[in-house]
C-alpha cells in the first residue's frame, strides 16, 4: 500500500494491504526475520481483537504501527531478565562464602609443627614439595647423599603428621618449649 493509496472501508481488506508495511517496521525494530514476523502475527492478533477500539474516519495505519510498537516494547519486557524475591532474600540471609577462620588455624598449627622440624628436614621438605626438586637435585644443592634427603624428607613428613593429627603430639611439643631452660630463651634487653 503506498502513501497515496486510499483505505477502502473494509477492515480485512485494509489490513491485508498494509502487511508489508507492518513487516518492514517489524523488521527495523527486531533485525531478525523470525522475530519480525512473530511480531508482525502478534500485530495482526491485536489488531483483529480490538477492531471494535479503531474508530473509522482516522488514521489505520497510525493505528497499527502504534499496536506494533506497543507490542515490540511489551515483548522487550517479557524478555527482560527478572530476579525472583525470594532467591534474593535467601542469598541474603545466606552467607557468601565459607568462613575463612578454620583455615586460618590450621595454617598456624602447621607453621608452628613445621618450626620443630630441624633445618635440613625443612630445606628438603621445601624443595622437594614447592620447587619440585629430584632427590639428586635436593642431594646436590644441599651437599649430602641422595638416601639422607629421602630420610630427611620421610622424617618431616612423620612428623608433621604426628604433629598435626594428634592433639597429643602438639601438646608434647608445646610442654618441651615451656620446659626449656632460661638460658635457651633469648629476652630482648633494653637499653
Amino acid at each position: 500500500m503506498s502513501m497515496t493509496q486510499t483505505m477502502t472501508g473494509d477492515f480485512h481488506t485494509d489490513l491485508k494491504a498494509i502487511l508489508p508495511r507492518l513487516r518492514v517496521y517489524a523488521l527495523s525494530l527486531t533485525r531478525d526475520r523470525d522475530r519480525a514476523d512473530d511480531l508482525v502475527q502478534e500485530t495482526v492478533v491485536k489488531a483483529l481483537a480490538g477492531r471494535n477500539s479503531f474508530r473509522p474516519g482516522t488514521n489505520f495505519a497510525a493505528w497499527l504501527f502504534r499496536i506494533q510498537r506497543n507490542e515490540f516494547v511489551s515483548g522487550l519486557r517479557r524478555m527482560r531478565p527478572t530476579v525472583n524475591f525470594d532467591d534474593v532474600i535467601s542469598s541474603a540471609l545466606s552467607l557468601s562464602h565459607a568462613p575463612h577462620q578454620e583455615s586460618g588455624l590450621m595454617m598456624r598449627e602447621f607453621l608452628k609443627a613445621f618450626k620443630h622440624l630441624s633445618e635440613g628436614q625443612r630445606e628438603a621438605l621445601l624443595l622437594a614439595v614447592l620447587e619440585g626438586f629430584s632427590y639428586e637435585q635436593i642431594a646436590e644443592h644441599s651437599g649430602v647423599s641422595v638416601g639422607t634427603v629421602k630420610s630427611r624428607i620421610s622424617r618431616a613428613r612423620a612428623t608433621l603428621e604426628k604433629m598435626l593429627t594428634g592433639d597429643e603430639a602438639i601438646a608434647e611439643v608445646e610442654e618441651r618449649d615451656d620446659k626449656r631452660l632460661p638460658s635457651e630463651v633469648s629476652v630482648p634487653t633494653q637499653t
